[in-house]
């Protein structure tokens, strides 16, 4: 079955449905899959909970989906810079589920490596403890997680064959490997699609198999949180 789609809207066709949870890659607006987040919002699906890292910023990455009121619950690291995303988990009319990041990615490792649950001593102690089981091994006392199975996991890669087959760069491999892995339908937008036999297996990081959809990337300017410079030299010498 061919993977290529001609877009990331005609890539969600069929897949998407309310109430889904929806695993997305990347770190902030660092490596999302941005064509099909966009995606997602233009299908007007609604009482999502979407699974990441955490929302992006106003307006832009996940914050979109935010803005468009279609998200009922978020299972993330941290609030971070988004503003919206504050006021409505605040408020109460969003629903959060807050995991260490660490915790978080393991979850989502664990789903899609078929393992349902595992114990971590993080949290142990703290309000990320609180109702879940505990156990004590070898006299240390460790808090039970669940795996993260998703209905639809979105990612991106930077080269991709059309065999599904992804190699991601720098920060976009945050989250992206284990995000593919856990969806029941993984999607993935790539910056560079070739034809199979044209990547090096030992570069692969996702295999193929895990992927049943595939999408150009737009080319988008890649947006950043927080624009640092260093200091002109010029002024450094006044």
């Amino acid at each position: 079955m061919a993977k290529i789609h001609s877009s990331a809207v005609v890539a969600l066709q069929g897949v998407l449905r309310d109430g889904q949870t929806i695993a997305v890659g990347g770190f902030g607006l660092s490596g999302i899959p941005a064509d099909l987040i966009d995606a997602v919002r233009d299908s007007g699906v609604k009482d999502l909970t979407v699974v990441s890292n955490n929302m992006g910023i106003d307006g832009k990455g996940l914050g979109v989906l935010i803005e468009a009121g279609q998200v009922r619950k978020v299972i993330a690291s941290y609030v971070g810079e988004n503003k919206l995303f504050a006021e409505q988990y605040l408020s109460g009319q969003l629903e959060v589920e807050f995991a260490p990041q660490g915790t978080l990615a393991e979850r989502l490792r664990a789903g899609g490596a078929g393992i349902p649950a595992f114990y971590t001593r993080t949290g142990v102690g703290t309000l990320v403890a609180e109702g879940k089981p505990l156990e004590e091994f070898d006299g240390v006392t460790y808090v039970r997680e669940r795996g993260i199975v998703a209905d639809v996991a979105l990612v991106h890669a930077h080269t991709a064959d059309t065999d599904g087959n992804l190699i991601y760069r720098y920060t976009a491999r945050n989250f992206n490997p284990v995000v593919a892995t856990a969806g029941i339908v993984t999607i993935a937008e790539a910056e560079v699609i070739v034809e199979p036999g044209e990547l090096d297996p030992n570069h692969v990081v996702t295999p193929g198999v895990y992927v049943q959809r595939l999408v150009q990337a737009s080319g988008r300017p890649k947006d950043i949180e927080q624009r640092t410079v260093r200091p002109r030299a010029e002024a450094l010498a006044v």
